[in-house]
């Protein structure tokens, strides 16, 4: 039997030799692609691809087989990326990243014109100024009308809830990255502390419905089961509910919302601490029209359709793992109007710095598999 030592050695010979044949092959691809470019040959072959793959199988046999189609394959993606690159440029990407680098200030602003969903008291009111110290806020009636008012340039920056630690995404949030132009810029944790509210003099027995916004809501869920008789109603924002409480005159009626809302609408604590967990966290994303990429930003968030055939997923995972970039989360939604087709959103920690990482999203936004990607933004998150 070997020694580990001399087995050590043989696989570092195989490496070397490894080494110098993957040099050699990207080599003759670049080969390719000036041939390719000379006579307008698509980059992508699927039948000669299919062809290497079914004869290399066949030579290394069914033990081997799935292990030497992964390597192939690998390779062919390797390849076709470099031939991209040779015959039409660097991806505009990588331009925009860098102007965004130069331009934006050292600084976050401390004041700006910031769009809030809700009214005063809004738990995104409160992320909102723990973002700015002194911003001018406007608020609007939904998500919807928070990104238009960033989109069409009425607000500087937008505020919106994205994530809950106990009850996950906020769906309409992803939806809305989709459906409207617009860049993160900044992110931040907040503790949330629901309590139930109710006008003067009204006690807990009396209450019979409980309106909130359905995620403060399902927050609540542990709470609300010990409380069948109280049915809930959903609202637009929890601090709205609470003002229109205190403006109703109903005796039977509570809202969900934050400590704050008490002493603004007159209204009084019926129950404290009401989150079915201590620690509940929502997670805001500060967002502009433009891209801006402040001297803190570590941390990404893309877009990307993939073609339906198997490996595409893995195939871009694998390309972050290849240059040590953590994928902190991936959030997959359906595209409207598609027959099932899904939409990808990526978190990656990582700095718009890097040239590595900047020349790995370029070549996403250039592969003709990712049918659609959207850089939405680097930023720093509190």
């Amino acid at each position: 039997m070997k020694e580990l030592e001399d087995i050590r050695k043989e696989i570092n010979e195989i490496d070397e030799n490894m080494r110098e044949l993957f040099v050699r092959r990207l080599a003759v691809s670049a080969e390719v692609a000036e041939a390719k470019r000379a006579s307008g040959t698509p980059i992508l072959n699927p039948a000669r691809e299919r062809e290497i793959l079914a004869r290399v199988a066949k030579e290394v046999g069914p033990d081997m087989e799935n292990e030497a189609r992964l390597f192939f394959t690998t390779l062919f993606s390797i390849s076709r990326g470099r031939q991209r690159t040779a015959i039409q440029g660097e991806n505009e990407l990588v331009a925009q990243i860098g102007d965004a680098i130069k331009n934006t200030p050292d600084q976050f602003p401390s004041s700006a014109t910031v769009a809030c969903p809700g009214t005063e008291g809004a738990y995104s009111q409160q992320a909102t100024s723990r973002l700015f110290a002194f911003p001018t806020i406007l608020y609007f009636r939904g998500f919807e009308n928070v990104c238009r008012a960033v989109e069409t340039g009425m607000c500087d920056y937008g505020v919106l809830p994205i994530e809950n630690s106990a009850v996950g995404s906020v769906p309409a949030i992803y939806d809305a990255m989709a459906q409207h132009e617009f860049k993160i810029v900044r992110a931040m944790r907040m503790r949330i502390r629901h309590v139930l509210l109710a006008r003067r003099g009204v006690k807990l027995s009396d209450v019979k419905e409980v309106t909130s916004h359905p995620h403060a809501i399902a927050q609540c869920s542990a709470f609300l089961l010990t409380h069948p008789e109280m049915r809930t109603i959903p609202a637009s924002n929890t601090a709205a509910a609470a003002a229109e409480l205190a403006a109703s005159g109903r005796t039977d009626e509570a809202v969900i919302a934050s400590r704050a809302c008490a002493e603004l609408y007159g209204l009084d604590v019926l129950a404290e601490d009401i989150s079915n967990v201590a620690s509940n966290y929502t997670r805001f994303i500060c967002i502009s029209k433009n891209l801006q990429i402040y001297p803190d930003a570590s941390k990404m968030t893309l877009l990307m359709s993939l073609a339906h055939h198997p490996g595409a997923l893995s195939g871009v995972l694998a390309k972050f793992a290849a240059i040590g970039v953590n994928l902190s989360k991936l959030e997959s939604r359906p595209v409207p109007g598609s027959d099932f087709e899904f939409r990808f959103t990526f978190d990656i920690e990582a700095s718009p710095r890097d040239p590595r990482v900047v020349k790995l999203l370029a070549g996403l936004a250039s592969d003709p598999e990712v049918e659609h990607f959207t850089y939405l933004g680097a930023y720093d998150e509190k």
